[in-house]
């Protein structure tokens, strides 16, 4: 999928701020709706054959928008020849400034490259590996993508790193005991999936602990030093509920249930999938700000009038279609994502395809209604996508991942996906 949105002036790209784990060297646009990520051949050829090959799995992804390859013979026209979704909306300036962008990256990713190359013997299990402490990747390409925060007022946001098992088949030996390591002293052990990072507005009564945008970070020691096999559900909680920013229980109960319904989708399309991934992560984001959060779920109720009265009268809803949400004080919903619609009395609108409301019972044998994702874009995609977001699940990190025809699913991740299965269903309830 390409998009027709502009690259921006390198003088105007700026770090982005928003990330909870990773590598450094990310960027955005000043919008902040592009996220540019120095990545590897391989994250990027996943990529591509993800969005041609495997549709259903690149739902799962951030939105691919195309790469470009940064040396020191970048010029104008390779510019042209990599992005030919987007060159013909740039200007020349524009063209220049992405050509200085790649020859000023150039320099620093060869000498990086040059220096590991240098180091490394032929036999991978007598490599003398080394953690990476500037946490910059060694590429002189980057990849293009859809920023996962986009579009949010105060984005929550979690890093859910998943497997048991973290390092990929050519790693060095070393590396291998120093993953399997952390895998066994965290919950990438116990639950197949750790905090790898988390940011949480107004995420303390105690100002000390906000940065200058009022939120509590959590940085990669909170994942591997606090949270542990005990209290993984207590410290998931922080990231829901949050009474200091609006966030109360049945507000936070809506998000959770809402990420159980995305986790389940998940799950299903990694079991369909024959493809292996190491130290990939699950990115939570929704909106922060309750206050907001409230807002933006009755803006997106009235949208959905004209559209649901239309498919009322071409005979495609019925009652037994439109599952009414649980009433809750000054909030009419159960379950809203950017793909999710409510009619004006805060019943979910399904589309031609969506699967039908069903009975659950829960753990402390009530009743409730759940829906199935949706996979079909709606005809009024334009103004659903003006609305403003309310949560987002992506699958990100892809480094080390590749396709394997023949070899089944990929349990390592589905172990974690079935363990943050089991947690949002608490959460939810």
């Amino acid at each position: 999928m390409m998009s027709n949105k502009p690259l921006p002036n390198h003088a105007d790209l700026q770090p982005y701020n928003y990330a909870v784990a990773g590598h450094d060297g990310t960027l955005c646009d000043p919008d902040g709706e592009l996220f540019i990520k120095p990545c590897t051949q391989q994250e990027i050829e996943f990529y591509e054959a993800a969005f041609k090959d495997h549709p259903a799995f690149a739902d799962l992804m951030p939105v691919y928008l195309g790469t470009l390859s940064l040396n020191d013979v970048t010029d104008v026209q390779s510019v042209n020849e990599q992005l030919p979704g987007v060159a013909d909306h740039m200007s020349a300036h524009m063209k220049e400034e992405a050509v200085h962008m790649a020859q000023e990256a150039a320099a620093e990713a060869a000498a990086e490259a040059a220096a590991e190359a240098a180091a490394a013997p032929q036999d991978n299990d007598n490599i003398r590996w080394r953690p990476n402490k500037n946490r910059k990747i060694a590429t002189n390409k980057s990849v293009v993508l859809e920023n996962a925060a986009y579009g949010f007022t105060r984005p929550n946001i979690l890093d859910a790193k998943l497997g048991k098992r973290l390092w990929a088949d050519d790693a060095p030996l070393e590396k291998r005991k120093r993953f399997d390591e952390i895998s066994k002293a965290t919950t990438n052990g116990s639950h197949g999936f750790r905090i790898a990072g988390m940011r949480v507005y107004k995420g303390s009564e105690n100002p000390a602990e906000l940065d200058q945008e009022e939120y509590k970070v959590y940085d990669k020691d909170y994942g591997r030093l606090t949270v542990n096999r005990e209290n993984i559900v207590t410290e998931m909680k922080r990231f829901i509920f949050n009474p200091q920013a609006g966030i109360d229980e049945d507000l936070g109960k809506i998000i959770a249930g809402a990420f159980l319904e995305d986790l389940k989708r998940v799950e299903r399309v990694l079991a369909s999938e024959e493809s292996r991934m190491y130290s990939a992560s699950l990115l939570f984001t929704f909106e922060g700000d309750g206050e907001a959060l409230r807002a933006a779920i009755e803006q997106t109720m009235p949208s959905t009038t004209s559209s649901q009265g239309d498919k009322e009268k071409n005979g495609q809803t019925s009652a037994a279609s439109k599952p009414k949400c649980a009433d809750i004080p000054g909030l009419s919903t159960s379950r809203v994502d950017s793909a999710i619609v409510l009619d004006d009395d805060g019943e979910m609108v399904l589309r031609p395809g969506d699967n039908e409301a069903r009975k659950v019972e829960t753990r402390a044998g009530n009743e409730k209604t759940v829906l199935s994702p949706v996979d079909e874009v709606p005809a009024d995609e334009e103004e659903i996508s003006n609305l403003p977001r309310i949560y987002s699940l992506k699958l990100i990190d892809f480094a080390h991942a590749s396709w394997v025809p023949g070899q089944g699913p990929d349990e390592n991740n589905l172990f974690g996906v079935r363990s943050l299965i089991k947690i949002f269903e608490e959460l939810s309830e």
